[in-house]
């Protein structure tokens, strides 16, 4: 049943909070669902939050955590001691403990890190530090299951047993040689239905076998994922020894964080917001794409001062600016869109993209046809034939060229290694603002002889 948050289950769980009547406090939470402790520690002080959150087990503890908005999180481990932290890390996987460290100063690292028993899981978190946050080596957790091509059948499963205390969720077990370095995968259901005298060398799969290096980005690890349809994947290092494994809830949670990342680039936003971003930030995070809007806007009516004297004798040829600079903006932005998603996927092959003009080209023929042919007869309603051709003809000429600068445009922001959602945002729409009104212009003096 779906847990619904409410004022009155809020107050009841204050006054118990108040009474310390733990029973109360158990009775109601522990049944909960991990995500649903979390948004209701979210409603709480920082003090109350702490209460009930050292009401729960271990394991619940470590759920409950990770789920945490990140500013709740930041400030309740804030409100706690190293020994607290270092007892937190304990119960948590690798990766997310090191992603919670991460959010540390560097002197707060060392003091938890020096609270911590476990010296094997305190190494792991160390290692984890090391690498960028951004590759697979920071995305990674240190526990996964391995087996040894000369192991029987029966020795691995005393060794799964084993390694599976550490590990929350077997997905598949690595096979590795005597240096370690990873050489196969072999499924859970077929190590548990094979004859015990059997060696992992003949049951395990050697090919296509599909890895990440410690390196590689987070983002093409999520493509890789994304592409074999895979739940986890094993990083191994430089010399392919096997190092760790990066599971799909993390790869989940990178694929949301560069859509989020995408969105905001795609509205005129540079720098990454957060709901407790601070107004300075905000702002410096908006009015660089502002400004470029607004230089954009200048070159727009430097466009149309350059034709007042056309206007001043057609005057109806104002009433359609609107309607030009907001075609050109949608198609750019529409056509831009499905190139950016297609990019973010990891198709950048010269001859889809090839196909990928032309197809946009056809579409814009047609749509421009479709949409010339409407405006044409509304024009005509305003004024006269020579207005319907004018409107017509620059809004069929408008959507071509708009539908091309919104294919070409993340092409080449891509080729630079410029994040190509850019292109979705206020630069193709100032492009093709300014470009739209001289097409427009340009089409009404030369058909009104002006």
């Amino acid at each position: 049943m779906r847990f619904e948050l409410t004022k009155d289950f809020l107050e009841k769980l204050r006054q118990a909070i108040v009474e310390e009547n733990n029973n109360w406090i158990i009775e109601h939470i522990h049944e909960l669902h991990f995500a649903d402790i979390a948004d209701l520690l979210d409603q709480l002080s920082n003090e109350e939050a702490k209460y009930v959150y050292f009401q729960l087990t271990p394991d619940e503890q470590a759920d409950v955590l990770m789920e945490l908005e990140e500013e709740i999180r930041d400030r309740f481990l804030k409100s706690l001691s190293s020994k607290e932290i270092a007892d937190q890390l304990e119960n948590l996987d690798s990766d997310d403990a090191a992603d919670i460290l991460g959010e540390l100063s560097d002197d707060k690292i060392q003091e938890v890190i020096s609270q911590m028993d476990d010296d094997e899981a305190a190494e792991d978190i160390v290692e984890l530090l090391n690498y960028d946050e951004d590759t697979a080596g920071g995305l990674m957790q240190k526990e996964f299951i391995q087996a040894k091509l000369d192991w029987s059948v029966s020795r691995c499963l005393v060794e799964l047993r084993r390694q599976g205390e550490e590990v929350e969720n077997v997905y598949t077990i690595y096979v590795v040689d005597d240096l370690n370095k990873l050489v196969g995968l072999l499924s859970l259901k077929k190590l548990i239905f094979a004859d015990t005298a059997m060696h992992i060398r003949d049951l395990y799969q050697k090919k296509n076998i599909i890895s990440a290096k410690t390196s590689d980005s987070s983002e093409d690890v999520a493509n890789r994922m994304y592409k074999y349809d895979l739940v986890s994947i094993p990083v191994v290092d430089l010399q392919n020894k096997l190092v760790g494994r990066i599971t799909i809830d993390d790869i989940v949670d990178i694929i949301k964080e560069e859509a989020d990342k995408d969105f905001q680039m795609a509205s005129g936003i540079s720098d990454r917001i957060e709901s407790s971003s601070s107004v300075w930030h905000i702002s410096r995070a908006r009015l660089p794409w502002l400004l470029i809007g607004m230089l954009g806007g200048i070159f727009a009516a430097n466009v149309i001062a350059g034709f007042t004297n056309e206007i001043s004798h057609i005057p109806t040829l104002a009433l359609f600016i609107p309607l030009i600079t907001a075609m050109g903006g949608n198609v750019g932005v529409q056509s831009s869109a499905i190139v950016v998603q297609a990019l973010a996927k990891g198709n950048d092959h010269f001859d889809h993209f090839k196909k990928k003009i032309i197809k946009e080209t056809f579409v814009g023929l047609l749509n421009g046809v479709f949409l010339a042919s409407i405006i044409y007869g509304i024009a005509l309603f305003f004024g006269n034939s020579t207005l319907g051709f004018v409107v017509s003809i620059s809004l069929f000429v408008v959507i071509v060229f708009a539908g091309l600068f919104g294919t070409i445009i993340p092409l080449i922001l891509n080729r630079y290694k410029i994040d190509p959602a850019l292109a979705t945002g206020p630069f193709v729409t100032t492009l093709n603002d300014v470009l739209g009104l001289f097409i427009y212009f340009t089409v009404g003096a030369l058909l009104y002889n002006l």
